[in-house]
Formats: C-alpha cells, structure tokens, sequence
C-alpha cells in the first residue's frame, strides 16, 4: 500500500518563488500543510493563500528576545505536526527550540554551491571572487548558519557577461528544479542526516549530487 505524503510546513520571509516550485510539485511524496514567515507582508504568505494554503506569522518585535521568538516559533510549529520543514528564503537563524524538536528534518536552499559562500549576498560574492561555477545548494539545517550537510546541487558556468541579475535569475530556475527532488528524495527516506553527514539510498555522500543548467535551446 503505498505510503501518505509527508507533511512539509514552508517557512519565508520574502517573495516566495521557491515556495512555489515546491508547491507546484507537491503531491504524491508531500504536500505543504502550512506556510509561516516572521514577516506579516512577505508576499510568500500571499502565494500562499491564493493556493488555499494555511499561514501564521511569528514576528521578532512581539517577542522580548530572540531566544522567547524561537520558542514561540517552535510552539506554532509542534501544533500544526509537520514531519518536515523547509526553509524558502527565510532570514532568520533558527534557535535551539526548533532545531532540537526537528533534528534532522528541517532543510534550506542557499543560493550558492556550499561550502562556497555562505550567508548573504552570494552572487556579487561569486562575481568578486571570479569563480567559474556557481549554483545553488539544498542542504540540512543545523546551528552554523549554511553548515549542514549537502543534499543536491544545481551548478551553472559563469558568462562573461553575467552580472549580479542574471545570475540570480539563472540560479532561480537551477532552485525550482533542485528544492522539489530534494525533497522528494527526504519524503521517500532516501535521504537521511547520519552522525552530521548527508546519507543517499543507505550511502554517505562525500561529494553531493549535482543538476546542471539547461541551456536555451537544449532538450
């Protein structure tokens, strides 16, 4: 008998655009049952709603501190039962609240190939330091910001000409391809974090999988 879908609560703080891919795609392995964001006009929740989709919001400033967010964060999480989490352009740090209620099972899409620059600003980064590649990477969360361990990669050259707009553009489109495999992979339990390592099909990866960018005119 085949298995229910997992349920996946979204988490953003912007636009929403990977929420969309993910939502899109959603179905026979999960199905997103919620979408939060720390900020109440994030046209994430927007996006949302227009697909019927529940929101909440969990704001820093009706907090005292950041560790009262996090646990308040973590209550309105417990209380929609999600089995994962998935960070889609969500700009906050999660706390040790939530990180230990969902060990292993809250995941993020970070628009470079980690371990290559981590936090912000990455495509300017990219462009700086002349690197020939670029991408974007959905990896495990854990309390370093952009440390957990790699799951799937989208990789694209660098042009001559890209500049920090064309490269968030072409590593959007590399984003709304990988963040739904991925994720389809962890509904399936073909991918677990083992002892801070990310495992495939009962192997530890050492070097993540990776998609390439299709380039205009290619099958």
């Amino acid at each position: 008998m085949p298995r229910p879908p997992v349920k996946v609560i979204v988490l953003g703080s912007g636009e929403g655009t990977n929420f969309e891919a993910l939502a899109a795609a959603a179905g026979i392995d999960y199905t997103i049952a919620s979408v939060g964001s720390d900020q109440p006009e994030a046209r994430i929740l927007d996006r949302a709603r227009r697909r019927g989709i529940p929101t909440f919001t969990c704001t820093r400033r009706d907090h005292p501190d950041r560790a009262a967010h996090d646990r308040a964060l973590a209550r309105l999480l417990a209380s929609r039962h999600p089995d994962w989490i998935a960070l889609a352009g969500y700009m906050r740090l999660l706390g040790p609240a939530v990180l230990a209620a969902w060990p292993g099972r809250i995941v993020n899409i970070h628009p470079a190939l980690l371990p290559a620059f981590p936090g912000l600003n990455t495509h300017a980064r990219a462009l700086a330091a002349g690197v020939p590649e670029h991408g974007s990477t959905v990896h495990f969360v854990t309390a370093e910001l952009d440390a957990g361990p790699p799951i799937l990669q989208g990789r694209l050259k660098i042009r001559p000409t890209d500049t920090i707009q064309s490269l968030t553009h072409r590593v959007k489109a590399l984003e709304h391809r990988i963040y739904p495999l991925a994720l389809a992979w962890l509904a399936r339990d073909r991918v677990k974090m083992v002892q801070g390592q990310c495992w495939l099909d009962g192997r530890p990866l050492n070097t993540p999988p990776s998609i390439e960018e299709q380039e205009p005119g290619c099958c």
